[in-house]
C-alpha cells in the first residue's frame, strides 16, 4: 500500500483542528472523548497526530470533527497557505 503524503504531511487539517480545539478550550482528551459520544473512536494519541500531520483524516472523521468544534468541514481543510 503506498502511502500518500502533501508537503511532507498527512493531512491538511491538523493545523486547523489545532486551532478551534483551542478556540474551543478542550483538551486533546475532551475532544477525543466528544468525538465517541459521536460515534467516531478515537483516542488522544490519534488527536495528537492528526494535529501534527502523522495521522490520515478520514472523510466521515472531518465531518465529526467540524461538528464537534463548531466549524465547517471546509474551513478545517482550507489551506491559508496556497
Amino acid at each position: 500500500m503506498k502511502i500518500y503524503d502533501y508537503k511532507g504531511r498527512k493531512n491538511i487539517c491538523g493545523d486547523r483542528v489545532r486551532e478551534a480545539r483551542q478556540k474551543n478550550r478542550f483538551t486533546q482528551e475532551a475532544l477525543a472523548a466528544k468525538l465517541q459520544i459521536e460515534g467516531v473512536t478515537m483516542e488522544r494519541d490519534s488527536l495528537s497526530r492528526i494535529e501534527i500531520g502523522t495521522r490520515f483524516v478520514t472523510d466521515y472523521e472531518l465531518k465529526v470533527i467540524a461538528k464537534v468544534l463548531g466549524v465547517s468541514h471546509l474551513w478545517l481543510i482550507d489551506d491559508e497557505n496556497e
